[in-house]
């Protein structure tokens, strides 16, 4: 098959592009793209729990476990006892956290208003169709469990 008709090529190489589009906006900043995700997924008032942020993210904990260490260095977050569990931790936005966290929000909205002045709406629409369905084959694992018993 031809890698450019191949659907996870495209996929791959498309989240490639973007990641590559973000760090370099990110490090503007002296941030890096991982460290945006997790400034716009902490609940900016209340914290989150940290053990809440990995699966929220799709991170795995020791990833995560080092962004938010050089998080709390650059002084983007600060850990707090969990009022609700003792023996949880809750990472808050700082000052510093919440202004960066406005910086990576504009960048998003930037290239979400880019993309949509260039595709149709009918377009975006039928992206987030094949997106939604590839996701709903992959949760409901259709993609290889169907061949396994399209065999027997």
């Amino acid at each position: 098959m031809d890698k450019n008709l191949s659907i996870d090529h495209q996929l791959r190489a498309t989240w490639q592009a973007v990641a590559k589009l973000y760090n370099e906006q990110a490090a503007k900043h002296d941030s890096t793209m991982a460290t945006a995700f997790v400034l716009l997924n902490v609940d900016h008032e209340n914290g989150t729990p940290s053990t809440a942020l990995g699966p929220l993210m799709g991170m795995e904990p020791t990833s995560l476990s080092r962004i938010l260490k050089s998080m709390e260095d650059k002084g983007a977050i600060s850990r707090e006892k969990n009022p609700d569990d003792g023996r949880g931790v809750l990472i808050k936005l700082t000052p510093y956290g919440k202004e960066m966290r406005e910086v990576s929000k504009e960048s998003v909205y930037q290239f979400n208003n880019v993309v949509r002045d260039h595709v149709t709406d009918e377009e975006l629409a039928n992206f987030f169709k094949v997106t939604k369905t590839i996701n709903k084959l992959i949760a409901d694992k259709m993609i290889y469990e169907k061949s396994k018993k399209t065999a027997q």
